[in-house]
């Protein structure tokens, strides 16, 4: 009765040169993290602490928190952050997002060709260098640009968009971008939704909004999750649109964090303080993937 668990427990634990035998194929992987990840985020950390400058100055100095206290006393940091937040909201979470599942819940009924050409069209728009998108979007959205005169032919009134809503014409910029991935995360989760679901609750007399509503999201609600993650941080890193667009203007009404940064870095040469703003950054992307991912922990 004894003798098995004897032996379990004279069993030779795994010796020091088998874990290490085991470790040693993740070695340069963890190697290479630690030399091009690890390395230049502890050394960013380190700068976020400093007062260097890239003029100006022989050698830095440690100042502790004055470049964070300076960044949350600063009018155009807060403006900045607010701005982010907006194009944030509303190119990513509502644009995007709707748009992309939209989109995939209309191709799914379409024919093949439809299929085709839209699926191609939005892919474009997606696969496009940010900085020719942007150019392409400034010509939508000036004045003598494609939106009035289509206004115009309409018989409404256009306006300068890129001096009177500066952050929204950024923020539907970067929706007609970035749709297409929305789209394809979408279409992927809808085709795994088996016929049979959808069909009995047609059969059933559910109407097309109550079967969205109360049978294809909550079966597709991780797909939901990882595309809102995804895109939230994508766009929060957002430059070159809006850089092309309207270089963070008129005065600072379309600055967003990443330009506020290069403004501080490059133009004010202040590379201490704006790599304390980098880090508020990353500390807002953080709180954002935490969010996704506890919703889908509870979902789960």
């Amino acid at each position: 009765m004894t003798a098995a668990p004897q032996a379990a427990a004279k069993a030779p634990s795994p010796g020091p040169r088998r874990t290490l035998a085991r470790a040693l194929p993740a070695s340069p992987g963890v190697v290479l993290l630690l030399l091009f990840l690890a390395g230049p985020i502890g050394y960013c950390v380190y700068l976020a602490f400093t007062d260097l400058q890239l003029t100006g100055q022989a050698e830095s100095s440690f100042v502790g928190l004055e470049n964070f206290t300076k960044a949350f006393g600063d009018e155009d940091f807060l403006n900045a952050v607010w701005l982010t937040l907006v194009f944030t909201v509303v190119s990513s979470l509502i644009g995007q997002n709707t748009l992309g599942l939209t989109l995939a819940a209309l191709m799914r009924r379409a024919s093949r060709p439809v299929r085709t050409l839209t699926g191609g069209i939005v892919v474009v728009a997606w696969v496009l260098p940010e900085v020719v998108a942007g150019f392409l979007l400034y010509a939508f959205f000036r004045r003598e640009g494609t939106l009035n005169e289509i206004l115009d032919w309409l018989g409404l009134p256009g306006q300068n968009w890129m001096f009177t809503l500066p952050i929204l014409a950024v923020s539907f910029a970067n929706v007609w971008r970035g749709t297409a991935f929305s789209m394809l995360v979408y279409s992927a989760a809808l085709n795994e939704i088996p016929k049979e679901v959808t069909e009995a609750a047609e059969v059933d007399g559910a109407s097309g909004w109550r079967r969205m509503w109360h049978i294809t999201l909550p079966m597709i609600r991780r797909s939901i999750g990882t595309n809102l993650m995804l895109n939230t941080l994508q766009t929060l890193s957002v430059f070159g649109l809006i850089w092309v667009m309207t270089r963070g203007g008129p005065g600072n009404r379309s600055q967003t964090l990443p330009l506020y940064m290069y403004e501080q870095a490059f133009q004010n040469h202040m590379i201490g303080y704006a790599t304390a703003v980098a880090l508020l950054l990353l500390v807002v992307g953080s709180l954002f993937s935490l969010v996704y991912m506890r919703l889908l922990r509870t979902e789960a």
